[in-house]
């Protein structure tokens, strides 16, 4: 049985198949979200004072329009929506329902794009709670 989950890109064929990332399919469902929806811009799922106060943390930055903290808030949910998109599937190889740091090293380590985090978040080997050992 074959499905897309409502948050799009992840997708199994059936139950014994890997999952996957979808990357088109990603980036295409969020161009036509951007295109169709009305842009909102008295709110914001990130603090925008925050995402300024980084901006102007850069001492060659002097000044800072009011919709480039606007349009920052929008790249990071989108950066931070496909690294959960590819964190999931880490997650759902290894039969979890938890997303785990482990997941998020995973989903950076696969993809170029992030090898900026590579030292950020080093990647960690998950232990399987039954095979800790108990004292």
């Amino acid at each position: 049985m074959s499905g897309t989950t409502a948050s799009g890109g992840i997708h199994q064929h059936h139950q014994h198949s890997r999952p996957s990332f979808n990357l088109a399919q990603f980036w295409e469902e969020e161009m036509t979200m951007a295109q169709s929806s009305e842009p909102n811009f008295r709110t914001h799922p990130l603090p925008l004072a925050r995402i300024k106060k980084v901006m102007k943390s850069d001492p060659e930055v002097k000044m800072i329009s009011a919709e480039a903290p606007i349009l920052f808030a929008k790249a990071c949910e989108t950066f931070i929506s496909e690294l959960t998109k590819r964190a999931w599937v880490h997650a759902e190889e290894s039969k979890r329902r938890t997303l785990l740091r482990s997941d998020i090293a995973m989903g950076i380590s696969k993809t170029d794009m992030c090898d900026f985090l590579i030292d950020i978040v080093p990647r960690m080997e998950v232990v399987e709670p039954s095979k800790v050992k108990k004292k």
